[in-house]
């Protein structure tokens, strides 16, 4: 295939790659994650409104840039050259895909709050017993009256500490693990009830676990039709999956680069490592994975409109072969760099943290094969 992107595209990555190389280099973005809040607001503040990186992927009647999955894979790529902790993929990939599914009021009302840099999402999907299961939910949402009352636990919920508002993900009706009776709910973080409690995350970031009790919410926090929105749910998750996937081939690029470079400069015998031929295929295969890693996101990211089983498929063949090429570089780059590739003061022990959690963020290689298998091959 003969990919060419087009001429806002590649201002989009231009201008983003420029600003990041003078914001977030790695010293800076050791100091924000060591603060309390762990991360600069101002970052954000500058994608929104002075970068207008926010608005990239949502249509102009919303005070976008009439782009889509494609504007938020160059981003995501770029954020994860620097191993960006900025919320993007909570708020605008995520939060931001179910809005634009939905459209009507709700859409109307918090996309352009997003795209302001006002609005900071956090995606409170994941259970403790839920494993990669969507469906698998003990977390409720009672009717009552008008509204809801939201009871449950998510954990590992990323960027929950800086969120203005939850994406959540709850049992309106049905057994535990039914696929019939899942819900969607964009609610207020503040909401009376919500109990978090935070913490420092490997790869730099903050999460929380997040505790709902008895968590009143108003009927237009529903996001799409009452106990049918697993579909919704595995649709923004699958362009989660693509976009983290568009991530790892930036901190696989950073991991090849830091290693190639080291191999350079590291002497044995009197001569760079790099003369050493073991060495040299090493650096190859790395590149390898990279590019393929970059050739199999850029697939999966033009089929995320196809048929659900389709765009199942193609996400879930560029999860495996990503997740495997992540672990494949990220091994490799700390092997060649010896001990001192897994210390603090290093950058690529940090890349490598990162492109470990990418392995299994919204499902392992072994979970996308099986799922691939179940997709591709049915009868």
């Amino acid at each position: 295939m003969d990919f060419t992107y087009t001429e806002t595209q590649d201002m989009i990555r231009d201008t983003l790659a420029r600003f990041l190389s003078d914001t977030y280099d790695f010293e800076t973005r050791q100091k924000f994650i060591a603060s309390e809040e762990g991360r600069d607001p101002a970052i954000w503040t500058a994608l929104a409104q002075e970068l207008g990186m926010l608005g990239a992927s949502f249509a102009e009647e919303h005070g976008g840039l009439g782009g889509g999955a494609l504007e938020n894979a160059i981003i995501m790529e770029e954020l994860g050259k620097v191993l960006g902790i900025e919320p993007y993929l909570p708020t605008v990939v995520i939060a931001g895909g179910a809005l634009k599914a939905v459209g009507g009021a709700q859409a109307d009302k918090y996309i352009p709050e997003i795209i302001a840099g006002n609005v900071i999402v956090a995606f409170a999907y994941a259970e403790p017993q839920g494993r990669y299961d969507l469906a698998n939910l003990r977390t409720t949402a009672k009717k009552d009256g008008e509204g809801y009352v939201l009871n449950g636990h998510k954990g590992v919920v990323y960027a929950a500490p800086w969120a203005t508002h939850l994406l959540v993900t709850a049992r309106t009706s049905g057994g535990q693990r039914d696929k019939d009776g899942v819900s969607l709910f964009l609610i207020d973080a503040t909401q009376p009830g919500i109990v978090r409690r935070d913490y420092p995350t490997v790869d730099g970031s903050r999460a929380s676990e997040i505790y709902f009790e008895n968590v009143a919410i108003p009927a237009d926090a529903l996001l799409g039709g009452e106990g049918a929105g697993l579909a919704l749910i595995e649709q923004v998750v699958d362009e989660a999956t693509i976009a983290v996937c568009a991530e790892a081939t930036g901190v696989m690029q950073k991991l090849h680069e830091g290693t190639l470079e080291y191999t350079q400069q590291r002497k044995q015998f009197g001569i760079p490592i790099a003369k050493f031929q073991v060495l040299q295929h090493r650096m190859v295969d790395m590149f390898m994975e990279v590019e393929q890693a970059r050739s199999m996101t850029i697939m999966g990211t033009l089929k995320l409109d196809l048929p659900a089983d389709e765009r199942k498929a193609a996400v879930s063949a560029a999860k495996n072969k990503v997740a495997r090429g992540a672990n494949f570089v990220g091994q490799n780059a700390i092997q060649t760099h010896g001990g001192i590739g897994i210390t603090q003061e290093l950058a690529i022990g940090h890349y490598f943290k990162r492109s470990t959690m990418i392995e299994g963020q919204f499902g392992s290689a072994d979970y996308h094969m099986e799922r691939y298998e179940q997709v591709a091959l049915a009868d």
